[in-house]
């Protein structure tokens, strides 16, 4: 079975900082984009960041210069470090992985999101 599990979520204060973690598992024969999206409560889901397999990125300008998103293509896995944080940045956090090529075919993959509070 191909997922995604992601981890690092929590509650932090304005100003602080948080790293996220999305690690693609199962029989997997290549992965290219990773990206992370977000979606607070009555919003629709947003796209956070993206990155393609050479390491190039796109984001939202909302978090320029405050997030960066990195990748482990050894361990399929994504990071989203998250500095500076605002209160406007608590939302659920999903991975997702669009194309994945597996044993078994291509799949579109979400994670099961990881909730960042930011509040004093």
């Amino acid at each position: 079975q191909v997922q995604l599990v992601e981890s690092g979520g929590g509650l932090v204060q304005p100003g602080g900082s948080l790293r996220l973690s999305c690690a693609a598992s199962g029989s997997i024969f290549s992965i290219n984009d990773m990206g992370w999206y977000r979606q607070a409560p009555g919003k629709e889901r947003e796209l956070v960041e993206v990155i393609t397999r050479g390491g190039s990125t796109n984001y939202a300008d909302s978090v320029k210069g405050r997030f960066t998103i990195s990748r482990d293509n050894a361990k399929n896995t994504v990071y989203l470090q998250m500095n500076s944080l605002k209160p406007e940045d608590t939302a659920a956090y999903y991975c997702n992985v669009p194309r994945v090529v597996t044993s078994r075919g291509l799949y579109d993959l979400w994670g099961q999101g990881t909730q960042v509070t930011v509040s004093s």
